[in-house]
Order: C-alpha cells, then sequence, then structure tokens
C-alpha cells in the first residue's frame, strides 16, 4: 500500500476508534444499568475499548506506521481507543453537568 494510501487508513481508522471509545460508555451503561452495578460501567469499558483497539491494531498494521511491529499496532490501536474512552468521559461529565458542574 502507498504511503498516501496508509495515510487515509490510518486517520480512518483512528477516527473510528475514538468515536467507538466515545459511543462505548452509553452502550456498556446500558448493560450495566442494573441495581448495584453502576460501579462496573466505566471500568467495564476501559478494558472492552483496550481490547477493541488492540484488536484493530493488530487487524490494521499500518495503524502504528509502516514497518510497525504487530506488538506495536496492537498498543497503538488500544492507546487510540482509550483516548476515545477519556473524550467520552469528558464530554458526557459536561453533557450531565454543563460548566457549572466543574
Amino acid at each position: 500500500m502507498g504511503s498516501t494510501g496508509a495515510w487515509v487508513v490510518r486517520v480512518v481508522v483512528t477516527l473510528g476508534l475514538l468515536a467507538l471509545g466515545v459511543l462505548s460508555l452509553p452502550l456498556v451503561a446500558i448493560v450495566f444499568d442494573g441495581e448495584g452495578q453502576e460501579g462496573w460501567i466505566i471500568p467495564v469499558q476501559v478494558v472492552l475499548m483496550a481490547l477493541v483497539g488492540a484488536g484493530v491494531g493488530l487487524l490494521v498494521p499500518t495503524l502504528a506506521g509502516e514497518g510497525a511491529s504487530r506488538t506495536r499496532s496492537a498498543v497503538v490501536g488500544a492507546v487510540i481507543a482509550l483516548v476515545g474512552v477519556a473524550v467520552g468521559l469528558v464530554l458526557f461529565f459536561l453533557l450531565l453537568n454543563g460548566l457549572d458542574g466543574l
């Protein structure tokens, strides 16, 4: 794959992982919205997205750059997904509490 094609794939996959990281909070909250399960929402979201990001990194090795090892690709995928999780947590905090909640 040429450098332009790899760059486009990298950007698209990164944006997809970031979006999935943001959307994973309400999806996990739907599952763990029972009595006494609220404390599991964020830990499950973090672990799930780290695994998904690592899996995507393994499936798309160009995510970490040309010639990167599979391990580095998995780590880069996991980090991108966890950045999406952090953005999602901040976004939903601000949506629920507004700037007055700071």
